[in-house]
């Protein structure tokens, strides 16, 4: 079993006005096989979690610690938190312009795995891969990101995590600019990548639409840089019934 434990996470970011914290104290713990929802309206905090545990240099941990199975996540190159298993899907992914999308896979999984693997077999996997996302084959050859769809570039990024395996994956807004069908497959492919029971996910959406697709074992309300309400399912059918003032006070989620 393995865990990642957020403990009293505080966050900055440069402002025109200085530093400015955005996390004020996030705690939360993921157990391998276990699959969270971080919920809250916009602005409240979600997105700087996904990228402070990442290690985006803009966000600047000011406080609190982050582990893996008791190894400090903090201390770690953003590489190397990938090698040790923390993958992040990105709500915004930047286009690599002239780098294929399989040289970008392959690169990927020979980092996280260490080892490059035989291109005859990397090839049927990957091949696979694509084919259960519903992704035609001419893909792989495309630049990463570079005239993709929403829908295409989630699906690259939900193509990425089923290679790489990883022991936690943030997802963070997946569901954001995807139609009905697309959502469906992203979430049929996540949904593929839970069923081993071996990765802790990380659901990051301010709406209930993916976890319609993807069921969750708990919820927590984020509000201000701090998590202010947690519970289980009927969490999320509480925010879809009255929103999120009966948290956060009257009028404030706008």
């Amino acid at each position: 079993m393995t865990e990642l434990k957020i403990h009293e996470l505080h966050v900055e970011v440069e402002s025109d006005g200085g530093p400015k914290e955005i996390l004020r104290g996030v705690n939360l713990t993921v157990v391998s096989g276990q699959t969270h929802a971080i919920m809250g309206p916009n602005g409240s905090g979600k997105s700087t979690l996904a990228y402070a545990l990442a290690g985006h240099p803009a966000y600047r941990i000011t406080g609190g610690s982050v582990t893996m199975d008791g190894e400090d996540v903090l201390d770690m190159s953003v590489d190397e938190r990938a090698r040790a298993g923390l993958f992040l899907a990105m709500q915004y992914p930047v286009e690599v312009p002239g780098v294929s999308v399989s040289n970008f896979l392959r690169t990927s999984v020979t980092a996280v795995r260490g080892e490059a693997p035989p291109l005859r077999s990397w090839l049927k996997e990957m091949r696979s891969a694509m084919a259960d996302l519903n992704v035609d084959s001419s893909f792989a050859e495309r630049s990463v990101n570079e005239g993709f769809s929403g829908g295409e570039r989630k699906r690259h990024e939900i193509l990425q995590m089923g290679l790489l395996n990883p022991k936690f994956a943030v997802l963070d807004e997946t569901d954001s600019g995807l139609d009905v069908d697309a959502l469906k497959v992203v979430s049929e492919g996540v949904n593929r990548v839970r069923a081993g029971g071996e990765v802790g996910v990380v659901l990051i959406t301010h709406t209930t639409r993916l976890l319609r697709q993807i069921p969750v074992e708990f919820v927590h309300v984020m509000w201000q840089g701090r998590i202010v309400a947690e519970g289980g399912p009927e969490l999320a059918d509480e925010i879809e019934a009255n929103g999120y003032e009966q948290f956060i006070g009257a009028g404030v989620a706008g």
